[in-house]
């Protein structure tokens, strides 16, 4: 059963800027993130707009926002065939279940200047 459904875009020459600036990085991505990022150089701000826009996506899809936990909470990552895959720890991961999730569900793509996430909520 479908618990939530979120969709979210950015803009990719915000995240241009954002690359620029190692704090705020910092703040809103994990560690695997931010090497993940750095690993596609040209790609980097692509791929950090489609990781942002998942993060949103996820917070719309519990119906609360972030209320309870924080960007850091939720990351993405690829598995070794490049798939993206959505991780929650912590309050993050409490939200969902309390929602009745289990399974997170998440589609990223991009073009040039916009990057858009679908995350569906399965429990």
């Amino acid at each position: 059963m479908i618990r939530g459904i979120g969709i979210d875009v950015v803009a990719v020459p915000r995240m241009r800027r954002w690359l620029e600036d190692e704090t705020l990085l910092r703040r809103y991505f994990a560690d695997r993130e931010r090497e993940a990022i750095y690993e596609r150089r040209d790609g980097a701000a692509l791929s950090l707009a489609a990781r942002f826009a998942a993060k949103e996506a996820f917070a719309k899809a519990l119906g609360t926002g972030f209320r309870g936990f924080g960007l850091r909470d939720v990351w993405v990552v690829n598995d070794a065939l490049g798939k993206p895959e959505l991780h929650v720890i912590g309050p993050a991961e409490q939200a969902l279940h309390r929602i009745g999730g289990s399974k997170l569900w998440l589609s990223l793509t991009h073009e040039q200047e916009h990057a858009i996430a679908m995350v569906v909520i399965e429990g």
